[in-house]
């Protein structure tokens, strides 16, 4: 884990824990994760294969550009990720450990930035873990993004977090190649190896949101009910 928040989060996650169980989302105090509430989502993972938003923090909404609460969290990763995303899913329940992935997020026109996403399972009212505390995290310069949202993800690393892990324990991915000014497009960012972009023309339009959810509403809607379709 690079980004203090995720250590922050996976430390929350841990002092919840009893014995030796994964924590109850109804036991999840939003004040305590206050400052970094806008990029924390929690995923309804019954189906690993088709992880739901069942609610995301106003920051990470904006940072795709759409209301993410019933949508696909599989939805903006490339085919290959998302499988290997279902995988993972499966096994950090299993196992009752978060799972940390970096991945390349791209805009529409090739900006890109590296992000940290931590899922930590969790259970619901004392049942098996079937969802997931998450928070994502930009680790490079955001300015990249030139304010337009991440249309598209891809997964380069991935690994089950020990508790007790230092931070900055994961190496950081190769940097990609650099492209020569002759093959550039628009704009001169460097491209991941083999991204390919795959942006649906009925994606919703980017358009702002509050500045950030009244904490007791966002958790008044963890638990009951179907998620949206």
């Amino acid at each position: 884990m690079k980004h203090k928040n995720s250590h922050l989060l996976v430390g929350y996650w841990s002092r919840l824990r009893a014995n030796g169980n994964v924590p109850d989302q109804t036991d999840i105090d939003p004040r305590a994760i206050k400052r970094m509430l806008s990029q924390v989502f929690i995923l309804d993972a019954t189906i690993p294969t088709r992880p739901i938003y069942r609610l995301a923090g106003t920051g990470l909404c904006e940072r795709f550009g759409f209301e993410l609460k019933g949508t696909s969290f599989l939805a903006h990763w490339e085919g290959g990720s998302a499988t290997s995303l279902g995988s993972l899913l499966k096994q950090a329940m299993t196992l009752q450990q978060p799972v940390c992935l970096s991945s390349i997020g791209a805009t529409a026109d090739c900006g890109m930035v590296e992000l940290e996403t931590i899922l930590a399972p969790i259970s619901f009212n004392g049942e098996e873990p079937t969802r997931f505390l998450g928070i994502t995290q930009i680790l490079s310069d955001v300015t990249h993004l030139g304010g337009r949202p991440i249309a598209f993800q891809r997964l380069i690393a991935s690994q089950l977090v020990r508790e007790s892990e230092p931070l900055s324990n994961v190496n950081p991915p190769p940097p990609p190649p650099v492209i020569p000014p002759s093959q550039q497009i628009v704009r001169n960012h460097p491209r991941a190896p083999h991204l390919r972009l795959v942006v649906s023309q009925d994606r919703p339009g980017a358009r702002r949101f509050n500045a950030d959810n009244v904490l007791e509403r966002m958790f008044a809607t963890f638990g009951g009910g179907a998620p949206a379709a």
